[in-house]
């Protein structure tokens, strides 16, 4: 902008015009305009190349207004089609699957869930390994479809709540502990075998044992003694033929020499009782002990 002064003369007289003595001037110019057009243009191909990179990513993540790429947002929650990857923790009130597919969870070492109260405390974590299955929590439980409790674990018991369990493992079952159960069966067509290697084996019932082979033969074999008691009641043996094949014999001698023998009797009402072996029968029917 240039500044000009003026003066006033009156006809007749001359005067020379002053020259102009302060000349501003207001823009840009040179270097400084070449700069602001070269920031100008960088800016417009930041926005271009961000605007390209932005529909890029869209496409590329299958963004739509219910979602993203297979994960959709409905009234429910969320639902993934297909197969995902999650690269930290997920947290999450209920998974399940389609109704016509199953749920997996893949891991390359293991797959740990967890479950938290309002304070951030675990309370219960299954841990499910390349080796072994841990879980961790106050109570284990299966339930079968229709809520009825199959197999409950807790610090005091272990129940098994079906109506029939089969071990068919060769080896059979191992308790190192007393077992309660109302009825041991075996398979058909096979044999049941009660054995306590280093230990005695002891069957109490408080209304009576039933021991019973439709098709075979009941052995009872023991290192020791075999003891059968009944504190209230009476022990039958129910059968054409009781056999004691291995009752050591006595050599014939003289009247009154037991030799260390005992004779087995029976009284009229079954009761059992020993006498001393004598040459003949030394049972009484009418015996003090029988009385």
């Amino acid at each position: 902008m240039v500044r000009e002064q003026y003066t006033t003369t009156t006809p007749g007289t001359s005067l020379e015009r002053p020259k102009n003595e302060y000349i501003y001037k207001i823009g840009i110019y040179g270097w400084r305009k070449r700069c602001l057009y070269l920031f100008v243009l960088l800016l417009l191909i930041i926005l271009v190349v961000n605007f390209s990179l932005t529909i890029w990513i869209l496409k590329v993540m299958w963004f739509s207004p219910t979602g993203m790429g297979h994960l959709r947002v409905t009234k429910e929650g969320l639902r993934l089609e297909g197969e995902s990857e999650f690269l930290f923790p997920l947290y999450a009130k209920e998974i399940h699957s389609r109704v016509d597919s199953s749920l997996l969870l893949q891991s390359t070492h293991n797959v740990t869930v967890n479950a938290r109260n309002s304070n951030g405390e675990v309370t219960g974590r299954l841990n499910v390994g390349p080796k072994m299955v841990e879980f961790h929590s106050q109570q284990f439980q299966i339930n079968s479809k229709d809520g009825k409790p199959l197999f409950t674990v807790d610090e005091n018991e272990v129940v098994v709540g079906t109506d029939k369990l089969r071990v068919t493992g060769p080896e059979g079952a191992l308790f190192e502990h007393s077992v309660e159960t109302p009825l041991v069966k075996a398979e058909a067509f096979k044999q049941l075998r009660l054995e306590s290697p280093t230990r005695s084996l002891s069957m109490d019932a408080p209304r009576g044992i039933n021991i019973k082979a439709q098709a075979g033969n009941i052995e009872a074999l023991s290192q020791m003694d075999i003891k059968l008691h009944s504190s209230d009641g009476v022990l039958l043996l129910d059968a054409e033929t009781v056999r004691l094949p291995k009752l050591p014999e006595g050599a014939r001698g003289g009247s009154g020499i037991s030799q260390g023998l005992y004779e087995i009797c029976v009284c009229p009402d079954g009761k059992l009782y020993l006498s001393v072996a004598g040459v003949g029968s030394t049972c009484q029917e009418y015996s003090r002990v029988c009385q």
